[in-house]
């Protein structure tokens, strides 16, 4: 059996040669654009899907609602997209939405915060993760920042693990008091990034 990849922008087509058959198997189309305001409908529902899905097992289901309502109100986010110090992506395939990453200045010059990256249940284990972080690599890197942080959940093991196949080291634990009785209790992960090419 013999596997060929030929890639078309973002597409692929594979070719499975086996036994004299000729089998053309064509790879979804993925496309990373901003979000848009008209977005903004579709990327709440899919954060409130991804967290009542993932997050139950590590936090309280009113730790749940309280953030994703400090986090996910069409306010918030539409504040972000105007802003010139936070943005938001998200990751088509196909045409369908199935994961969003939100980024932005870090506290120091030299860094951007990665605050948010999320790929639905369905679709993890495809490379998607990977390549929305390379995608917020190269946006550091276009507004000058040489590193990323990002903060996880300490029992978030699944995600400690994934960043840190992808180079992100811990460099502290770190106790967030967010209100409403609620505390954040993170790792703050990093990483240097510098230009592939």
């Amino acid at each position: 059996m013999t596997l060929h990849s030929n890639e078309v922008g973002l597409q692929t087509a594979r070719t499975l040669i086996e036994g004299g058959s000729k089998v053309t198997i064509e790879q979804p189309t993925v496309r990373v654009v901003p979000v848009r305001e008209e977005d903004i409908p579709a990327l709440i529902r899919l954060a409130r899907e991804i967290w009542f899905e993932h997050y139950p097992a590590i936090i309280t289901i009113e730790q749940i609602e309280y953030m994703l309502g400090q986090r996910y109100t069409p306010q918030i986010i539409a504040e972000q997209l105007d802003s010139e110090r936070a943005w938001w992506d998200k990751l088509l395939v196909d045409g369908n939405f199935v994961a969003f990453t939100s980024y932005e200045l870090g506290k120091t010059l030299d860094t951007m915060k990665l605050d948010k990256l999320y790929v639905h249940a369905r679709m993890r284990g495809r490379g998607y993760g990977s390549l929305l972080i390379r995608h917020v690599e190269s946006k550091a890197l276009e507004r000058g920042c040489t590193r990323l942080e990002l903060q996880v959940n300490k029992h978030n093991r699944g995600a400690i693990e994934m960043y840190q196949r992808y180079g992100f080291t811990i460099a502290r634990a770190a106790v967030f008091d967010i209100g409403g009785g609620f505390v954040m209790d993170d790792y703050v992960l990093s990483k240097g990034v510098r230009d592939r090419g």
